[in-house]
């Protein structure tokens, strides 16, 4: 008896002595997966039972945004919490200075050593740090290497140009290749990318279920090329009706429709391990799950896609690669059991630059003063919320465009590139409580709204020579480039 009680003292007193661990975040990052191609955001042709889950268990941010309309710069605002105006990475890109020529593939431009990450900060609070998936942010040896960013353990695809096959013939692993048996980068293989990322990230957290953890998981599904297994294959094959079709680029698919419809369910699949194994070991009210996507869905038809079928994109407006909602806003669902009312949704205002100073909040430190983020965890919680007077993306590329939302309003430029000077830029205006769908341009009826959004997309434009964005800019990196072909581009 006496032992028992000496026994429950000492417990009593080591939880009132020791801290509590901190939370374990774990990121899902969906790959051109459009905003209404899971069931809990409308999709009616594709099941996605365990992510409708995620959401019956915690929210749904209907308002939320990507970073860009790119795999690369998209990471790069994730990760650094800097809005496209800020980033260093604004574009896809490889790097020039042939610092990853004797790499298979190239890899991406890479961040700078300076530049604080996502899972810098979480490591220095004590997390064990995983990206499982595809990078997209520098080569191993390169500053952007993931293992030098903060990730104690990287596995997947470094270069996004790799990514662009499920069945690889080898993936990374800390800078080693890890050969791929029975892969040969065709239609079929005998290991699927998205199937070795499950393994990986359930063995990562076995092996971490007793500190506290950031796990990334940037999946390459259903980027093109449109490829899954028999298993996933066969649940829609004949169910799903296709149609003749030009093919352009990629692998072509016998079944395309069934065959992207079997990537996005094999992906939930995925989400359905991570989930039930964290159940299992009892980490759920500790461990905070986010699933997400980078950008909006691929171009009708690129690849075998039909995004117009599935109705991708839903009432929106655009696709991936541009700043209409289409191409990125983007399903958003948080889970955390205890901290989050089940089956609630919010129409919160809010973008990837976000999640780094909500994360810090979530493990009790403070987000780096470079952030242009606002902590969204009070409305996650239901609770009032501090909100953005905008939000500004730049994108020098698909004709270069801008884009501001402030409020119910968004302003757009497109096109940029067929401007000789910023004088000849033109905004568009839509009210997008009215106009969800970007249809009406009332810029001509609200000359005062255009002036506030033409102000911020000045205010927040800090100059890249890597990624040139105003007229005058481009044509300087042109004239630049003509008289200096081999000098390297800054940031």
């Amino acid at each position: 008896m006496q032992k028992t009680l000496i026994t429950t003292l000492v417990f009593a007193l080591s939880m009132l002595f020791c801290p509590a661990r901190n939370p374990n975040i774990v990121f899902i990052l969906a790959d051109d997966l459009g905003y209404s191609e899971l069931g809990c955001f409308g999709q009616k042709w594709i099941k996605t039972p365990h992510i409708d889950r995620l959401a019956k268990e915690g929210i749904k941010f209907t308002q939320h945004y990507s970073g860009q309309a790119v795999c690369a710069p998209c990471r790069c605002v994730l990760m650094t919490g800097k809005h496209p105006g800020h980033a260093y990475i604004r574009d896809n890109g490889d790097p020039k200075d042939g610092s990853t020529k004797n790499f298979p593939f190239p890899g991406q431009n890479p961040i700078p050593n300076d530049e604080i990450t996502i899972a810098e900060v979480l490591k220095e609070e004590g997390y064990k740090t995983a990206a499982i998936g595809k990078w997209g942010l520098g080569h191993f040896g390169t500053s952007g290497d993931p293992n030098k960013q903060g990730f104690d353990l990287f596995f997947g695809y470094n270069c996004q140009r790799h990514a662009h096959n499920h069945y690889p013939k080898f993936l990374w692993r800390n800078g080693v290749k890890i050969p791929m048996p029975g892969n040969d980068r065709k239609l079929d293989g005998k290991i699927h990318s998205q199937d070795a990322f499950t393994k990986e990230a359930l063995s990562f957290i076995n092996k971490n279920k007793d500190a506290p953890f950031f796990l990334y998981l940037p999946y390459a599904i259903p980027h093109l090329s449109i490829q899954t297994t028999n298993k996933w294959l066969d649940l829609y094959k004949g169910k799903i009706p296709e149609e003749e079709h030009t093919h352009r680029g990629y692998l072509k698919h016998p079944f395309p429709r069934a065959g992207y419809a079997g990537m996005v369910t094999q992906m939930d699949d995925s989400v359905g391990q991570i989930v039930s194994l964290i159940d299992k070991l009892d980490l759920s009210d500790d461990t905070l799950v986010i699933f997400t996507s980078d950008n909006g869905p691929t171009f009708n038809r690129l690849g075998g896609s039909d995004s117009d079928f599935f109705r991708s994109a839903g009432e929106f407006k655009g696709l991936k690669g541009s700043l209409y909602e289409g191409g990125i806003r983007v399903p958003t669902i948080a889970r955390w059991p205890g901290k989050i009312k089940a089956g609630s949704s919010s129409e919160h205002v809010s973008a990837f630059w976000d999640w780094l100073p909500t994360f810090c909040e979530v493990a009790n430190c403070k987000a780096p003063k470079s952030t242009d983020g606002i902590s969204l965890l009070s409305a996650m919680k239901g609770e009032e919320q501090k909100m953005h007077k905008f939000l500004y993306w730049e994108f020098p590329s698909y004709g270069v465009q801008q884009a501001v939302r402030m409020g119910d309003w968004k302003g757009i430029r497109q096109k940029m590139s067929k401007a000789k000077t910023s004088a000849e830029l033109k905004t568009e205006l839509y009210n997008l409580k009215n106009d969800p769908s970007e249809s009406i341009n009332v810029a001509d009826k609200h000359p005062g709204i255009i002036d506030k959004i033409e102000a911020i997309m000045i205010q927040e434009h800090i100059p890249s020579s890597l990624f040139p964005l105003l007229p005058e800019e481009r044509q300087l990196a042109r004239k630049t480039k003509s008289q200096n072909p081999k000098q390297k581009n800054g940031g």
